[in-house]
C-alpha cells in the first residue's frame, strides 16, 4: 500500500511539473540553456580545481571565455550570417519561379509527346506549390519566433543566461549535495545509483553531442562554402549545430543545402553531386566515426523512441522540447528500466507461489 501511495505521488508531481513546463516553456528558455551550458562546463571548473584555481574564479574565467567567444561572433560571424540570410530571404521568390522552370522543362523532356496530357494537372501541383510556399515559410518562421521571442532577446542573453549559468556553475557541488539531502533515507543508496546511471547517459548526449555539433558545423560551413555554394555557410552552420536534434536536424540542413545546390548550378551536375557527398560524408563521419569516439552509446536509445521523443516533446514544449528531447528521454529510459527490472523481481510477476 505504500508502494502505491508513493507511485501515485511521483506520478501526480511529474504530470503537474510537465504542466507547469509547457505553461512557462518560452520564459524558461534562456534558463534551460544557462543549466545546460553549467551542466556542459562543470568539467572543466572540477578539472581547474584540481590545479589550484577556485570554483568562483574557474567560473568567472569560463563565463568570460564565452562572452569573448560571443562578441567575436557578433564582431566577424554574425554579419555575414545577416547577410546571407536577407540574400536568401529576398531570392526565395526568384528561386521558386525558376524551380517551377526547371521542373517544367524536365517533365517536358521527360514525359515528350504525352506532356500535354500531363501539362495542366503538373501546372496546377506547381501553381499551389508557388502559391503557398511563401505562407509555409512565413508560418513556420513566425511559430519560430512566437515560441522563441520571449527567451531569444537582447536582455535574455545579455542578462539571464550568463547569470544563470554562473551561478548554476559556481554552486554545482551545493546544488548537488541539497538534491541529495532531499532524497528518502531508506532508498537513498539505490536513488543515488539511479542518479549516477542518469547523469553518465545525459552527460554522455549533452557534452558529446555539444562537440560533435561543433565539429560538424565548422565541416559543412567550410566544405560548402569551399564549394561555392551561395549561403554555404549559413547552411553549414546551421546545419552543424542543428544536428544536437538528431534524425531532424540533418535531414533539414541536407534538403536545403541539395535544394539550393539544384537551383544554383544546374545542369552542372558534378557541382550538385559535390554538394550531395558533402552532405552524405557528414552524415557518415557523424555516425561512424565522432558518434561512437565521442558519445559512445551511453544513451542507448533505439531510434523509434527518439523520434517519438522529439515529436511528442517538441509538440509538448515547442522549441524548448526539442532541445531537452533526448537528455531528458535517456533520463526516463533509465527510471523505466529499474521499473522493468523491480516488476520482474516482484511477486507481481512472479506470483506468489515463488515466494514461498
Amino acid at each position: 500500500m505504500q508502494i502505491e501511495r508513493h507511485a501515485f505521488f511521483w506520478t501526480v508531481a511529474a504530470f503537474l511539473f510537465a504542466y507547469l513546463v509547457q505553461l512557462l516553456a518560452p520564459v524558461l528558455l534562456p534558463f534551460v540553456i544557462g543549466l545546460l551550458l553549467a551542466y556542459f562546463f562543470d568539467p572543466v571548473v572540477n578539472t581547474l580545481r584540481r590545479i589550484g584555481l577556485p570554483r568562483w574564479a574557474s567560473s568567472i574565467l569560463l563565463l568570460t571565455l564565452l562572452i569573448f567567444l560571443v562578441v567575436l561572433g557578433l564582431i566577424f560571424l554574425v554579419p555575414i550570417l545577416v547577410q546571407q540570410a536577407a540574400g536568401l530571404v529576398e531570392a526565395a521568390p526568384r528561386q521558386i519561379d525558376r524551380l517551377k522552370v526547371m521542373i517544367e522543362a524536365g517533365a517536358r523532356d521527360y514525359l515528350g509527346p504525352r506532356y500535354p496530357q500531363a501539362e495542366g494537372m503538373l501546372r496546377s501541383a506547381l501553381d499551389s506549390f508557388t502559391s503557398s510556399a511563401p505562407s509555409l515559410l512565413g508560418g513556420v518562421a513566425k511559430s519560430i519566433w512566437n515560441q522563441g521571442a520571449a527567451a531569444f532577446n537582447f536582455v535574455s542573453f545579455l542578462l539571464i543566461t550568463p547569470v544563470v549559468f554562473f551561478y548554476t556553475l559556481r554552486d554545482w557541488p551545493k546544488i548537488v549535495a541539497k538534491v541529495d539531502s532531499w532524497l528518502p533515507r531508506d532508498s537513498v543508496t539505490q536513488l543515488r545509483a539511479l542518479a549516477i546511471e542518469i547523469d553518465e547517459r545525459v552527460s554522455a548526449f549533452i557534452r558529446g553531442q555539444g562537440a560533435v555539433c561543433i565539429i560538424l558545423a565548422l565541416y559543412y560551413a567550410a566544405t560548402l562554402s569551399f564549394a561555392g555554394l551561395e549561403y554555404g555557410l549559413l547552411v553549414g552552420l546551421f546545419t552543424g549545430l542543428a544536428a544536437f536534434i538528431p534524425i531532424f536536424g540533418w535531414s533539414i540542413g541536407a534538403f536545403t543545402a541539395v535544394s539550393l545546390a539544384i537551383l544554383q548550378f544546374w545542369p552542372d551536375y558534378w557541382s550538385i553531386l559535390i554538394v550531395v557527398a558533402i552532405m552524405l560524408v557528414g552524415q557518415a563521419l557523424e555516425s561512424a566515426v565522432l558518434s561512437p569516439s565521442i558519445i559512445g552509446s551511453e544513451v542507448g536509445l533505439h531510434p523509434v523512441w527518439l523520434i517519438f521523443a522529439l515529436l511528442t516533446f517538441s509538440y509538448l514544449f515547442g522549441f524548448l522540447g526539442l532541445l531537452v528531447a533526448v537528455p531528458v528521454s535517456a533520463a526516463i529510459g533509465v527510471l523505466v528500466r529499474f521499473a522493468l527490472k523491480t516488476y520482474l523481481e516482484s511477486s507481481v510477476y512472479k506470483g506468489e507461489r515463488a515466494e514461498v
